[in-house]
């Protein structure tokens, strides 16, 4: 943790020593140092649809292949958007995140997660970005070893958090590719398109989540997340040294947003860009063909820009936080490469080192 996070964290310590007695037992450093945020899985219904949309919009090449489903790079990689086909009957969904683990080792991340209360998922061996282990339980994709032309592939580890939330874990350098990390990805398949934005960075999540005081539990137990900045009441943990963070809504009273009317489930996620700017992002998702409106919405292809006012750690007059909505009306945000969350216009101002 460095300072700024640990003399941010401080005001919450009375907080947690109510609600979260575990984590007066923590030592300073968490059981899983990780070094970020690293992917996104879109679930959708026509991958080759959305492929043409992300694409159109962002440029993004193909960086890896894992059966139907596609890994689009975000900036200059591993960080990746995911494209993976929905089964019969599933609703297009934000259905998972990633996160890099420092030193990662399957024995050992499986061993923590163990000691940490999440159990051993023996369900049906599924493979890439399938496996959707229930709640408190983590499960291990086997590696493959290379038959013929095809790659050996990496043994890739799926967690269920509380609320039933899916999000894998693996070395910072995986790009859904081959070798005994997953980092071997051969030359990027490039876009039919320059693209109008070009995307640098993982950002955040907002999650909604069924008990939000375990939520916080679980991960300040296993990744220590310490609280970036607050909006308000609602706390950003961080992930990583970083400025990405995890954002946690619903949960009940106290939650926020009405998010347990809900369910759990990701309801948006963030993408960073260099030279943040709402009106001309605005005018060029509107020169792709989407439609600005002046009010959140989860209609297909829509933008919007929301002011994060005083009251919620905004900037004077708001800082503007940029949405739009796929083809599947998948709500993701755009916004600076320095956002963390905070005040000032970019969202940039969070407590001082």
């Amino acid at each position: 943790m460095n300072r700024r996070r640990f003399l941010y964290a401080l005001p919450a310590l009375t907080v947690a020593e109510r609600l979260f007695p575990r984590l007066l037992a923590q030592s300073q450093a968490p059981p899983l140092a990780v070094r970020g945020l690293s992917q996104l899985t879109l679930t959708v219904p026509d991958v080759a649809r959305s492929l043409a949309f992300y694409q159109g919009l962002f440029g993004m090449p193909i960086q890896a292949r894992q059966g139907t489903t596609l890994f689009l790079r975000i900036g200059a990689g591993p960080q990746f958007l995911a494209l993976k086909p929905a089964a019969a009957g599933e609703r297009p969904g934000i259905s998972g995140f990633g996160m890099g683990v420092e030193n990662f080792s399957t024995d050992r991340v499986m061993s923590v997660l163990e000691a940490h209360g999440v159990s051993r998922d023996a369900g049906t061996p599924l493979t890439g970005l399938s496996p959707m282990p229930p709640p408190m339980s983590v499960r291990l994709v086997p590696g493959t070893a290379s038959a013929g032309a095809a790659a050996a592939r990496a043994p890739e580890i799926f967690v269920g958090d509380p609320s039933g939330i899916v999000f894998q874990l693996h070395d910072p350098s995986y790009c859904g590719g081959a070798g005994p990390t997953g980092s071997e990805c051969r030359a990027p398949e490039p876009s039919p398109t320059k693209g109008l934005i070009a995307t640098r960075e993982m950002s955040h999540f907002t999650i909604n989540v069924s008990d939000l005081a375990r939520t916080v539990t679980f991960y300040q137990d296993l990744f220590g997340a310490p609280v970036q900045v607050r909006q308000g009441a609602a706390p950003a943990y961080g992930i990583g040294p970083g400025v990405h963070f995890l954002m946690f809504i619903g949960g009940g009273p106290g939650g926020g947003r009405g998010g347990a009317a809900l369910g759990p489930r990701i309801d948006h996620a963030c993408m960073s860009m260099n030279g943040f700017e709402p009106a001309a992002v605005t005018k060029m998702l509107v020169g792709y063909g989407l439609k600005a409106q002046p009010n959140a919405s989860r209609d297909p292809l829509v933008t919007y820009i929301s002011l994060r006012m005083p009251n919620r750690g905004g900037a004077e007059g708001g800082t503007p936080e940029l949405y739009f909505t796929d083809p599947d009306g998948l709500a993701i945000q755009l916004q600076d490469v320095t956002y963390c969350g905070g005040g000032g216009f970019l969202g940039d101002v969070c407590p001082p080192l």
